[in-house]
């Protein structure tokens, strides 16, 4: 494959999981704001519980959306696939932009923006596992971390420039107008971003990896290749390393920022720059790690990731917790280095632990499944956990019980640096686990 041909598939897978990202990190920082449009005023707290619900709920969708892209991902191709998927999000975005309020209509209000969310979240199951599978099947043996790693960077930037815009469309409209109608832009504006991805995405061909797979496997149907040749296995280690990865991402990503206004009393937009800027960090060190585990290993990558985690969690919430500018900076920093240590090795290995021929449809079942359990609930759970303990310290309580797990489960998960990515671990009695081969 040539350099420019590298070049454009990166840059098309990337900008794709740019745009499906952007579409989440809107509505995850708007909760503040969308809890008092589309909710009645009354109760601010059942508001606030309420909206963190309806951000859930497009969790859940996305393990149905992976499920039906990932099968259509094996079945007609990772491109076909890609292309449906940054139309459906675009599409559900920019209607929340549109959607009448709860002072309008009442409770068709939220009706409406928990049915713009499930589409979401169908999209996002499908953009998830069919990105990370194309990019992991065109990268060189020796590169796949790096390169899954430079799409997740993508991946997690919309977050701190979704932040940054917000804290700057407050200072600059002020929060009253922002509060008024202002808010609708950047839904709008993801509408626009899945277009320019669309046309990035438009003369796209399927890797090499894939079309081989196709022509030498023996059956269309990848349920039925799952289950013929044990696929239960790499689903088990995809929800054994998931955890870990998705809680202190959406704790980061989901939670920190409406955390921090309401417990803390930061001011919404310090809490939006110091959110922005540990997301960066996290955000620059995934490619990195992935590098890293390239060349020490996946396990060893997860192993350091999972301790920084165990053992920065508490601290990290109990400084994001005391309202100071430097300390919520401080806090967010710690959790983001961990995350994005962990996160570089997690990405790729997840969708290694399966064989092309049933990779999309297996990780979507796996990878989206523990994302709904453990990514979409963290903001409800830790916003529970403080309602009801009485302590702004429990959510980081939380994420030390899961790191700690986590920390024993990747133990037990087999090794995918250097794996050959046609048979995985998931078809052991053909090929050994482990084959350090630069044949794909």
């Amino acid at each position: 494959m040539s350099q420019n041909e590298s070049k454009r598939r990166l840059g098309a897978g990337a900008i794709g999981n740019f745009g499906e990202i952007y579409d989440f990190a809107v509505f995850g920082f708007s909760v503040p704001i969308l809890s008092q449009h589309f909710f009645p005023k009354s109760d601010p707290t059942a508001a606030i519980l309420s909206t963190f619900a309806v951000y859930a709920v497009a969790f859940f969708a996305r393990p149905i959306g992976g499920l039906v892209f990932g099968y259509l991902a094996d079945r007609i191709g990772r491109v076909k696939v890609l292309a449906i998927t940054i139309w459906l999000m675009a599409a559900g975005t920019a209607i929340i932009g549109l959607l009448p309020t709860y002072a309008s209509v009442g409770v068709l209000a939220p009706t409406l923006l928990v049915l713009c969310r499930l589409a979401q979240g169908f999209a996002l199951g499908g953009e998830t596992t069919g990105s990370t599978s194309y990019i992991l099947e065109s990268a060189p043996d020796d590169r796949r971390g790096w390169w899954v790693g430079i799409v997740w960077f993508f991946a997690h930037i919309p977050n701190a420039l979704v932040a940054l815009m917000l804290a700057g469309l407050q200072f600059v409209a002020g929060e009253e107008l922002y509060g008024d109608w202002l808010w609708r832009l950047p839904f709008i504006l993801g509408g626009l971003i899945g277009v320019i991805g669309f046309w990035l995405r438009r003369s796209l061909d399927d890797p090499e990896e894939y079309k081989a797979a196709v022509r030498d496997r023996k059956d269309s149907n990848s349920f039925r290749s799952m289950a013929r040749t044990g696929g239960y296995k790499p689903i088990l280690y995809v929800l054994m390393v998931q955890p870990v990865q998705t809680v202190g991402s959406y704790l980061l990503l989901g939670f920190m920022y409406a955390f921090l206004v309401k417990e803390a009393h930061l001011h919404p937009t310090d809490a939006l720059m110091t959110n922005a800027v540990a997301i960066l960090v996290l955000s620059a060190i995934i490619p990195l790690s992935g590098r890293l585990s390239d060349r020490i290993g996946r396990k060893k990558v997860f192993t350091l990731g999972a301790l920084w985690i165990l053992v920065a969690a508490y601290p990290a919430v109990m400084l994001a917790s005391t309202g100071v500018l430097a300390n919520a900076f401080m806090g967010q920093l710690l959790l983001a280095i961990g995350i994005g240590i962990y996160n570089g090795a997690a990405f790729p290995a997840a969708a290694e632990f399966f064989p092309t021929s049933y990779r999309a449809t297996g990780h979507a079942i796996a990878y989206q499944l523990a994302v709904a359990i453990f990514g979409g609930t963290t903001p409800l759970i830790a916003t529970w956990l403080v309602s009801s303990t009485g302590s702004a310290l429990a959510p980081g309580l939380y994420v030390t019980a899961i790191a700690f797990i986590g920390l024993i489960l990747v133990q037990f998960v087999p090794e995918t640096k250097g794996i050959r990515l046609r048979t995985a671990a998931a078809s052991e009695e053909e090929t050994p686990l482990l084959v350090p081969s630069t044949s794909r």
